[in-house]
């Protein structure tokens, strides 16, 4: 059990990680808009550097065996970053589809904020569940007399 406590801290502190980078990527996107469009370069650099915690959250899920919803949500984080790239690729063509880019960044935000409560939360129940003892271990309480 003490290795999937570990594998619960590591997730709930690299979707803290992740949840605070996307605060510098909002800062960063609002630089472009108010400090000039050639600041979005700093935008979009900084997204493809810290995107990478969206598979290092997958893969931590995944191998400590943290159950269906931790692995899907962070599968679910993996795809959104994807499709932030994507949204961004129709802003001349089809500027309804790219301006879904804002509101899956907000929709990602609150994702890793819940992925990191959730992990941390699920790492606590596990150390209680470790530290109980399993029926039959414990030795039998004697009546008092």
């Amino acid at each position: 059990m003490r290795a999937r406590s570990g594998a619960y801290t590591a997730l709930a502190v690299v979707a803290w990680i992740f949840a605070a980078c996307i605060l510098v990527q909002v800062f960063l996107a609002g630089m472009g808009v108010f400090d000039g469009p050639e600041r979005f370069e700093a935008h979009r650099n900084f997204g493809y550097t810290f995107g990478w915690l969206t598979l290092v959250m997958v893969v931590i899920a995944a191998v400590g065996r943290l159950g269906r919803v931790l692995i899907g949500l962070s599968l679910l984080a993996l795809v959104q970053f994807f499709l932030q790239s994507i949204f961004i690729l129709f802003r001349e063509s089809q500027p309804a589809i790219a301006a879904l880019h804002p509101v899956n960044g907000f929709l990602i935000t609150i994702l890793a904020i819940v992925l990191a409560r959730d992990a941390w939360l699920a790492r606590r129940a596990s150390a209680i569940d470790a530290a109980r003892p399993v029926s039959g271990d414990a030795a039998p309480l004697e009546p008092k007399v």
